[in-house]
């Protein structure tokens, strides 16, 4: 088995992208209301800052900031699967290892996980968090999205409202390499 390794940096912030198993799916913004419910459940539990996040039907991306000392962002995302999931009716597909095991088939197992090094590595992240609805074709315009932070960017001044407009960016250095 692959020997997956973290970056724990208490107080860190971190860049995820989180995955369904069937990237056809379109729950988790279908179901959004439940997403929101398992974060506010884990978050009254094991406190966390949402710097930024979009949430797309098939996966999302976000930015967390953890509190000092703390570097347990494992915990918290298993927290928010196991609760989306409890609460979702069991239709989905599951395979024998996941049966075996006792788990849903809903997301997939791992996540995709980066420290964010300084202020221009965490701007770069959140351009690509905002701008991600648009790369994939749900919207022409990142102020179009509903499942994005993009909103609160704008009213506190990170971003122009018409930022990414139609679609168009200068550059393309931003986010996931």
């Amino acid at each position: 088995m692959t020997n997956y390794r973290r970056n724990f940096v208490p107080g860190g912030s971190f860049f995820f992208t989180v995955n369904l198993a069937e990237r056809r799916s379109r729950v988790l913004t279908e179901r959004v209301d439940l997403l929101r419910s398992a974060f506010r459940y884990t978050r009254a539990r094991h406190p966390f800052t949402i710097d930024a996040i979009v949430v797309l039907p098939d996966h999302l991306h976000a930015i967390w900031t953890l509190p000092p000392g703390d570097v347990d962002f494992p915990t918290r995302w298993r927290l928010i699967k196991t609760e989306f999931s409890r609460a979702l009716e069991p239709e989905e597909r599951r395979s024998q290892s996941r049966k075996a095991k006792g788990e849903r088939g809903i997301w997939q197992r791992r996540y995709w996980e980066h420290t964010l090094r300084n202020e221009n590595d965490f701007e770069r992240h959140c351009d690509y968090i905002h701008f991600n609805p648009v790369k994939h074709g749900y919207v022409s315009a990142t102020r179009k999205w509903p499942y994005s932070s993009f909103k609160r960017f704008v009213k506190s001044g990170g971003y122009p409202s018409d930022w990414a407009e139609g679609g168009q960016m200068e550059g393309d250095e931003f986010g996931e390499r």
